[in-house]
Formats: structure tokens, C-alpha cells, sequence
């Protein structure tokens, strides 16, 4: 079999525990999963003696060989040389890499886990036909895991290998990987310069009720877009007139659509919220019970995951609530309130982005600094929910731009100038009121505001969340300057108001509220 040739989409690495396998056949589940289409196969067992585990993988081998797919052993050479099968995987407590290859000879496929970016340079210098990177996350199946690395994790190896020119070495990922988070895996794992060339599945398929059918469902989710990724039908508006001259566009698509706006959020704010979403036209409804998240999907809205009260049942509902919404391809955003407060807050927000796909994160300084840090980056310790600054613009608009960059979607950070990336292009907005500061809530419901937006123009999310912005800040700043405004009491209502008198006016071809928009381009980025 040529070794460069070798098709890593979907590689099943075995597992004969009881837990795992049950009491099936192993050579059955193998075969099943290879008749579905299963690419590559990895035996591993590290608990059998030599006899047993040559025995199995010859039985295996006579397997894969049938469907022309290589199977390889793992850390044992001297099994895969017994077997004489096509190669073997080794980890970085196993056999030096030179050693295998000198005893195994130039044709055998041999592959080398890693979890950092200098453990893969290693590897690839030393001639790794494949990288298994990971842990991606923690798993039952494998409890000897260094580290934990997210798709973060592995878009980082991911581009180092692409910048050292180690595009050709082949990369699959591993850890916790299943058919509900393959496709998000490998979306935000991608790197500018390179992408996966699979994912190593244990539970998902040797667990399996009918391991061929789940092969068929891996192989079709890997070689397909998930549901929440949208293409724009036409180039970005890039320039900051472009957007501008698309914002009226986008008020009246939400006027026109009448977007559902999922709210699971506070007590506290959801009144204000549903009246907000009201005036700018959208439609509401307000529920934290995750089960009706499963039907309320299926209309076209969004959800917006509020995280102001955090609790084990809360979480639970966010996560099947997240789960539905991503299924359907529908938009989320996530307002991680208090991020920073405390460790549950801050173990909150990792386990939401580990389990789904945020199309929008809006947040503070000290709430996009922690959700940013999730990734082993500076965190910042929050008193409570309230916004302060230790950033400069730069610093501001690189945060935002980086943490957009690696979860592929768009981050708003609020605060007396607001900053909205999507990764590639970077703006700042200037408008808004300090009365916004003064009433509780309206952080929350500008999530709502972007939640609508966001579903009634979806295949530009920067341009619509920034479109939200502009409605939601030149509202407020129209109600300030109101005669009958004396100061947050007053200023709700008139607030309400002006969002309504906005969608009027620009239903009637009256763009005169625009002029005041403060949009500032800080930079584009442009993928390599």
C-alpha cells in the first residue's frame, strides 16, 4: 500500500474493554465499521499478552485487507512486524521515532502523537508520515492525557506545521471526538494554511448499537459544512461606507422576517428583553427549559444563552439548548455574564465552548479577556458583572480579533467605545449613551438585539452584529438627548421609543439617524 496515499477521514482506533465493547466481537465491530467506511484502522490493546494481541491482529488484518484499508498497531513494533501489517502508531513515551522507522523500513506507515507545537515538530522533522493530535478533549478512553487542548489546540500545531512547511504530513485529531461535534471540531480546528485530514474516533464507532451505519454518518459529517456555517453568496463588505450603506438593509430584514429570539436568561432582564426585541420587530419568547429548545429551533430564530444565573441545571439546559440550535444550523450568542467572578463562572464558560458552536460571543473587557483565556491565555479576575478597562485600542481590537480568529465566528466587546471582529476585519463604534450604563440590564438584551439581527441577514454575521449595534447605540443616543429624559427612569421607555421610531423611519426611506453612526475600521486580516 502506497503510504501517501492513505486516506485518514474517519480511523478507528479499537478498544476491547468491557465498558467500551460490551460483549460483541471485536473483529465483527471492526469489519461492520469498515464495510461503512471507515478509512484506516488502529488496533490498540494494552493489556493482552504478545500471543493474544498478534493472534487479533491478524484476524484484523485479514480484515482491512479486504477493504484495501491499512491497519496499524499500536507502540508495538514487534507486533506490527508479526502481523505484517501496514504500520504502527506511537506516543511520546513509546519507541523513538528513528528506531521504528529503521526497523519497520521505508514503506511502513507510521504516525506519532502530539499535543504541542514543538512535540509535531519533532515528529514531522523525524519523518511522521501522520500526526494523531489531541487530546482534543477528556475521555474515558484515554486517562493518561498530558494535556487538554481544544480546537484551539490543534489549529495552533495545525498552522506551525503549515508555516514550517509540513503541509504534506498528515494530521487527524482525537479525543472525545463523536458524530454530534465532529463537523464543529474540524471547522474551528482549521488553520489558515492547513486543515485536518480526519479524526480518530474509540467510542463512537467500537460503542456503536450498528458500527457501520456510524462509520457512514462519520464519513459523510467529515467531507460535509455544518449546518452553522454559511457562505456569503457574494464578497464581504469590507470598507467601512460598504457597511454603513448595509446597515438600513439589514434593520429592515429584521422588520420584515420577524425573527424568533430564543431568550434563556435572568428573571431580571427578561421584560426588558422581550420589549426590546418588540420594538425593533422581532419576536420573543423567554424560556430556560432546554426541552422546548428542541421544537423552538425548528422557526428560524436564534438562541441567546445569558449566562447571569449559573447553576448545574442551568448549564444542563444551555448545553442541550446549544445542541438543538447548532443541529438545525440556526445562530447562538453567548453572553458569558460575570465570566471572570468566579471558578464556576469560568468552568461554565469552558464547558459551553467545548460543547457547541457560538455564532456570536458579546461580552465586556473582563468577560472577553476570561473567555479568551479559557485557552491558557491571560484571564482576568472579575468583581461581578461590571465592565472595567486595562487595555488600550490596540490591545482591544488584537483581543476581539484573536479570540473571533479562533473560534471562527464574531466577538463583540462592549464598553464606552465598543469593538467587533470576526477574525478578519475589525471595527470600533463610538456611539451609544452613558444612561445604557445606568439601567440594568441592557447589556443582556443587546444580545437579544444581535440574536435577531443575526438570524434576519445570516450570511454576513460581522455586518449584521454590527448593524445591531448601530440600531441598539443611536436608539440610545436619541433618547438622551430627549426633552421629556431626565435620567435612567425615563430614559427606558423613550429608549423603547426610539429603537420602534428607527424601524419606522427606515421603513419610510428616512436614513437621517445613520449620519451619527462612529464605525472605524482597526484593521483587516487576511487568511494566507
Amino acid at each position: 500500500m502506497d503510504r501517501d496515499s492513505v486516506n485518514y477521514a474517519v480511523y478507528l482506533v479499537t478498544d476491547s474493554t468491557p465498558a467500551i465493547l460490551g460483549d460483541r466481537d471485536l473483529c465483527e465491530v471492526v469489519e461492520a465499521s469498515v464495510r461503512g467506511g471507515t478509512t484506516i484502522v488502529q488496533l490498540r490493546d494494552k493489556t493482552s499478552d504478545t500471543g493474544d494481541m498478534i493472534a487479533m491482529g491478524k484476524k484484523l488484518h485479514a480484515i482491512t485487507k479486504q477493504y484495501n484499508v491499512p491497519l496499524l498497531i499500536n507502540d508495538r513494533i514487534d507486533v506490527a512486524l508479526a502481523v505484517g501489517c501496514e504500520g504502527v502508531h506511537i506516543g511520546q513515551d513509546d519507541m523513538e521515532l528513528s528506531t521504528a522507522r529503521r526497523l519497520l523500513g521505508p514503506d511502513a506507515i507510521i504516525g506519532v502523537t502530539v499535543s504541542t507545537r514543538e512535540e509535531a515538530m519533532v515528529a514531522c522533522k523525524g519523518g511522521a508520515d501522520y500526526l494523531g493530535i489531541g487530546t482534543v478533549y477528556a475521555t474515558p478512553t484515554k486517562t493518561n492525557t498530558k494535556n487538554i487542548i481544544g480546537a484551539a489546540g490543534v489549529r495552533n500545531i495545525l498552522q506551525t506545521m503549515a508555516d514550517a512547511g509540513y503541509d504534506h504530513v498528515k494530521t487527524v485529531c482525537i479525543g472525545g471526538i463523536n458524530a454530534e461535534n465532529l463537523q464543529r471540531i474540524v471547522y474551528q480546528s482549521e488553520a489558515p494554511s492547513k486543515k485536518l485530514d480526519g479524526v480518530a474516533v474509540v467510542s463512537a464507532l467500537v460503542a456503536a448499537p450498528d458500527p457501520e451505519a456510524a462509520a457512514k454518518n462519520l464519513v459523510g459529517l467529515f467531507n460535509s459544512l455544518p449546518p452553522f456555517v454559511r457562505e456569503p453568496p457574494n464578497p464581504r463588505a469590507e470598507m467601512v461606507g460598504e457597511i454603513l450603506e448595509l446597515v438600513p438593509e439589514v434593520v429592515l430584514e429584521v422588520a420584515r422576517k420577524k425573527p424568533l429570539s430564543h431568550n434563556m436568561t435572568n428573571l431580571v432582564v427578561q421584560n426588558f428583553a422581550a420589549n426590546v426585541a418588540l420594538a425593533i420587530g422581532a419576536s420573543p419568547i423567554m424560556s430556560n427549559y432546554a426541552e422546548e429548545a428542541f421544537d423552538l429551533c425548528k422557526l428560524g430564530g436564534a438562541l441567546v444563552v445569558n449566562m447571569g444565573t449559573v447553576d448545574p441545571d442551568g448549564l444542563q439546559n444551555y448545553l442541550k439548548a446549544l445542541r438543538a440550535y447548532n443541529s438545525v444550523g440556526q445562530p447562538v450568542v453567548y453572553d458569558p455574564v460575570g465570566a471572570g467572578a468566579t471558578t464556576l463562572r469560568r468552568a461554565t464558560v469552558k464547558t459551553i465552548l467545548s460543547h457547541g458552536y457560538l455564532d456570536v460571543i458579546k461580552g465586556n473587557e473582563g468577560e472577553i479577556r476570561t473567555v479568551y483565556g479559557i485557552d491558557g491565555h491571560d484571564t482576568v479576575q472579575q468583581r461581578g458583572v461590571d465592565s472595567s478597562s486595562e487595555l488600550d485600542v490596540s490591545q482591544k481590537a488584537e483581543l476581539v480579533r484573536n479570540l473571533a480568529l479562533r473560534e471562527k465566528n464574531v466577538v463583540v466587546m462592549t464598553g464606552e467605545a465598543d469593538y467587533i471582529s470576526d477574525g478578519q476585519h475589525t471595527f470600533r463604534i463610538d456611539n451609544g449613551h452613558v444612561y445604557l450604563e445606568m439601567v440594568t440590564g441592557t447589556g443582556c438584551v443587546l444580545g437579544t438585539v444581535i440574536s435577531a439581527f443575526v438570524t434576519a441577514y445570516p450570511n454576513d454575521k460581522l455586518v449584521a452584529t454590527v448593524a445591531a449595534l448601530m440600531h441598539f447605540e443611536i436608539a440610545a443616543e436619541r433618547a438622551a438627548e430627549r426633552r421629556d429624559v431626565q435620567g435612567p427612569g425615563t430614559f427606558v421607555p423613550a429608549f423603547l421609543d426610539e429603537l420602534f421610531k428607527i424601524r419606522r423611519e427606515t421603513g419610510e426611506g428616512k436614513l437621517g439617524w445613520l449620519k451619527s453612526a462612529k464605525l472605524a475600521c482597526l484593521g483587516t486580516y487576511f487568511n494566507k
